[in-house]
Parts: structure tokens; C-alpha cells; sequence
């Protein structure tokens, strides 16, 4: 049996997109986003201006995402508070991506591996 190993992992990553119910979606966007800003706030550390404006981007886009996709209509009051949450996230980025600052990053971070214990929770009920 021969596998090509380079697209196994992509392979997997699809076929577990595709099969996953709405609320493992949001757990996986959410790792996403916690990935890329740790990832982020080690380059900045660092001094990799490339690699931290890379992983930011891609943090930056999946919160982005993550606000577009609210249904504040049919979401009521949990909808309206994810949106406050996303918002300062994203200008808590912006802010630690201008001055710099890890440790902005790092609070984003936090509150969103937060969310994402509380989504993972709902998705094991």
C-alpha cells in the first residue's frame, strides 16, 4: 500500500473539515487562531518580522471569520457578546501588532483558548 505522506496530513485535516459537525468547526477555528498567535508572539520575540506577520494575518483573519459569521438576529445576547469578544480582539491585535507587544498577543490568546474550552465543552455534551 502506498501513501504519499506529503498530502496524508492535508488529506486528514479535509476529510475531518468536511465530516465535522458547526460547533467542532468553531473548536477547530479557535485552534487555529490560538496556534497562530502563539506562534506569532514567539516570532516577535524573536524579531521574525515575516514569520509574525504571516501567523497574524492568518489569526487576524480566522477572528474576522469567526465575527462574520455570527447570526445576531436569531443569536440574541450569546451572539452580541462573541461580537464585543471578537471586536477587542481584533483591535487588542492590531494594538500588539503595531507597538510590538507579545504580550497583547498573548492576552488574545488566552481569551480565545478560553472560548474554545467552552465551545469544546457544548461539542462533548
Amino acid at each position: 500500500m502506498s501513501t504519499n505522506l506529503a498530502t496524508s496530513p492535508r488529506n486528514y485535516r479535509q476529510s475531518a473539515i468536511l465530516t465535522a459537525s458547526k460547533e467542532r468547526l468553531v473548536v477547530m477555528l479557535y485552534d487555529g487562531a490560538v496556534r497562530f498567535l502563539g506562534q506569532g508572539a514567539i516570532a516577535m520575540r524573536e524579531g521574525n518580522v515575516a514569520a509574525y506577520h504571516d501567523r497574524l494575518r492568518r489569526a487576524e483573519a480566522i477572528i474576522t471569520h469567526l465575527q462574520n459569521t455570527l447570526d445576531l438576529e436569531r443569536g440574541g445576547e450569546v451572539a452580541q457578546n462573541l461580537l464585543s469578544i471578537y471586536l477587542f480582539c481584533r483591535r487588542h491585535l492590531a494594538e500588539g501588532w503595531a507597538s510590538r507587544d507579545p504580550a497583547k498577543l498573548d492576552e488574545v490568546r488566552a481569551l480565545l483558548a478560553q472560548l474554545r474550552e467552552s465551545w469544546n465543552a457544548i461539542c462533548a455534551a
